[in-house]
């Protein structure tokens, strides 16, 4: 995980970030929801935490790559390289994690 930012993944962040209610945070490793890692950049990819299904459909379809991540996922990590796809992965993966567990309170 890199400290230092592209300007794609910055958008990302900007545009996650703008609303106080989606209680998405800026952490060392990447962007947070409720304190779990949803996305980080690496290597020029953007790695996000999605559900299996989603996640197996992107890398059979080659539009990610599965990779191990440093933090364990709820879902299933994948690094995606095309920036066209960044917000709405990224997006997808701030619901996913920050969503709460079937039968929990939200």
């Amino acid at each position: 995980m890199s400290a230092f930012g592209t300007p794609e993944f910055d958008a990302v962040k900007g545009e996650l970030l703008a609303d106080v209610d989606d209680d998405v945070t800026d952490g060392p490793d990447g962007l947070l929801v409720k304190g779990a890692l949803f996305a980080y950049e690496s290597e020029g990819s953007l790695v996000v935490d999605l559900p299996e299904q989603r996640a197996t459909d992107l890398v059979e379809r080659g539009v990610a790559q599965a990779v191990e991540a440093p933090k364990p996922a709820k879902g299933r990590w994948v690094s995606v390289q095309d920036t066209d796809d960044w917000l709405e992965l990224a997006t997808e993966a701030h619901q996913f994690v920050g969503e709460p567990a079937v039968g929990r309170d939200s």
